[in-house]
């Protein structure tokens, strides 16, 4: 008998706000409240052709600390002390039988190939650099360059993951229960990845998959309202992951038993590094892309969240910890924006969830700063 007792329930709340996700029971801050793998992940596009090595299928770092962060700071001879805090083991590291895909363990290469790989795996096709999955990829840089907040290889290993499924049926249910609005409720605004300025290039894609990856019992998808709720839906929907081998290592050390004296000396070096990373590569450290979570899709936004998802495992595996206390029967709610912009001003945060999540936010915080003006971030001088 299973003794598993759920923590969370997704309720649906009205028409206008859809779904959300409701505590079973009491969370103190810092519990866990679930963990949940995502039903498709993809690196960023940029990410991975700046040089960040992930596995291909989990995002786990398949660079030592010490690898990624000569790569950060260009010190090609860098040596990072403490290597017994580095948790990258390469020996287990495997590629595709059949391509040069790479993965971190074998167990990640046969899920990958279970799942989704066998369609979009181009072995027999690696001379023709004409390829539809390259040429399509080619395309989605060309169309958004960094920061990156989708990609669209989340669409192809969602409609490979159905052509590969016993029951297509239900695996293409997985994904209906995800948003993919294509306008706001009051048809005002479009998704941002739909703009007008990516008209001509949502079509070309959608060719493109249509060429690729056109499945008889997915027409739906290929069409072109179809194709764009698909995009409307990753755009939506993803949740960022981010990986780092650095970053463990760093979380490594700070459990060392080390004196005062080397712990002084270690913090001073990595704040260097820091510092040399920031001069050399700017704040984008890490393994990045995204991912599609049943559980974490239907926490609705806040700008006072009472908890956030975080990475743990330095893989896909995403946990959502309280960050207040949380009350049985109360609404789980998260931020939709990153770090960089939960500060900013109402006017820019409205305007980046209108635009990335098609809804006005309404919560404590931003009708309590109604008055404080029209203005927008940029002529703030206190945010950073």
């Amino acid at each position: 008998m299973d003794d598993y007792l759920p923590s969370v329930e997704v309720r649906v709340i009205d028409e206008e706000k859809g779904k959300g996700l409701f505590a079973l029971h009491k969370f103190d801050p810092g519990d866990v409240i679930f963990e949940e793998r995502p039903l498709v992940c993809a690196q960023f596009l940029w990410n991975q052709a700046y040089g960040y090595l992930a596995c291909d299928y989990c995002m786990k770092p398949l660079e030592t600390a010490e690898e990624n962060v000569r790569r950060l700071t260009g010190i090609q001879d860098l040596q990072l002390p403490y290597p017994e805090c580095c948790s990258t083991r390469k020996d287990e590291y495997v590629e595709c039988s059949y391509c040069e895909v790479s993965y971190c363990s074998p167990d990640c290469r046969d899920q990958a190939w279970e799942q989704y790989h066998q369609v979009l795996c181009t072995a027999s096709l690696l001379g023709n650099t004409n390829h539809p999955l390259d040429e399509l990829q080619d395309a989605w840089r060309e169309m958004h360059y960094p920061p990156e907040t989708a990609s669209i290889m989340l669409i192809a290993r969602m409609i490979a993951t159905v052509k590969q499924a016993k029951d297509k049926a239900g695996a293409a249910h997985l994904f209906s229960q995800f948003c993919h609005k294509i306008k706001s409720s009051s048809g005002d605004m479009a998704h941002r990845l739909l703009g007008r300025q990516f008209q001509a290039q949502v079509e070309h894609l959608r060719q493109l998959i249509i060429k690729g990856l056109q499945d008889e019992d997915l027409l739906q998808w290929f069409t072109a309202d179809g194709f764009k709720s698909l995009i409307a839906l990753v755009g939506t929907n993803g949740q960022g992951i981010g990986t780092s081998a650095f970053g463990v290592w760093i979380k490594n050390c700070d459990s060392l038993e080390i004196s005062e004296e080397e712990q002084e000396k270690l913090n001073a070096f990595i704040h260097n590094l820091y510092e040399k990373i920031e001069k050399e590569t700017g704040p984008y450290l890490n393994n990045e892309g995204s991912g599609l979570f049943p559980l974490q899709s239907a926490c609705n936004h806040s700008c006072v969240p009472n908890a956030e998802a975080t990475f743990p495992y330095n893989n896909f595996t995403l946990v959502m910890e309280a960050i207040k206390e949380i009350l049985p029967g109360e609404e789980i709610i998260v931020c939709y924006l990153d770090e960089s912009n939960r500060n900013r001003s109402r006017h820019s945060r409205i305007k980046l969830l209108r635009e990335n999540y098609l809804f006005t936010c309404t919560c404590a915080k931003c009708e309590s700063q109604r008055c404080d003006g029209d203005f927008t971030s940029d002529s703030e001088a206190d945010v950073k």
